[in-house]
């Protein structure tokens, strides 16, 4: 009986520290748009989101176009913001403004920092309520 009782014991420790180490350690973010391809496209609601950034392939501290494509958009305000974000790092604020050029087409230009720790991986989320904040994950080069 006191054998059965340590394996239940046991067992269920064992549980609750797989539970916690999942809970306290995620699995890592991995990129869901290979960025120096081409443009990357995503459903958001009822509207579909393409983020381009060029020149490719993009690299960190170098001045970069971001250009974003959302049909439809006659909701849009004529200024949409992209937040630039590192996946489990503050790397500051770094935000885009990205203006209305027509035809639904967003543009503005700014800079990918370079991370001290070497990580490589970022995260651009349109900051737009009506889309859910749609983002995009990529890796960016030296």
């Amino acid at each position: 009986m006191v054998h059965r009782t340590q394996l239940k014991s046991g067992s269920i420790l064992l549980l609750l520290l797989v539970v916690l180490s999942a809970w306290m350690f995620p699995a890592p973010e991995k990129p869901d748009c290979n960025i120096h391809e081409g443009p990357c496209t995503k459903k958001a609601g009822t509207a579909t989101v393409t983020l381009d950034i060029t020149p490719r392939p993009v690299r960190h501290m170098e001045e970069l176009l971001f250009s974003l494509t959302v049909k439809p958009c006659s909701s849009l305000p004529d200024t949409l913001m992209l937040d630039l974000s590192m996946p489990g790092m503050d790397m500051g604020k770094n935000q885009v403004s990205l203006v209305k050029t027509g035809n639904c087409l967003y543009r503005g230009k700014g800079i990918i920092v370079k991370c001290k720790s070497g990580r490589k991986l970022w995260k651009a989320t349109l900051l737009a309520a009506p889309l859910n904040n749609p983002a995009f994950t990529f890796d960016v080069r030296d």
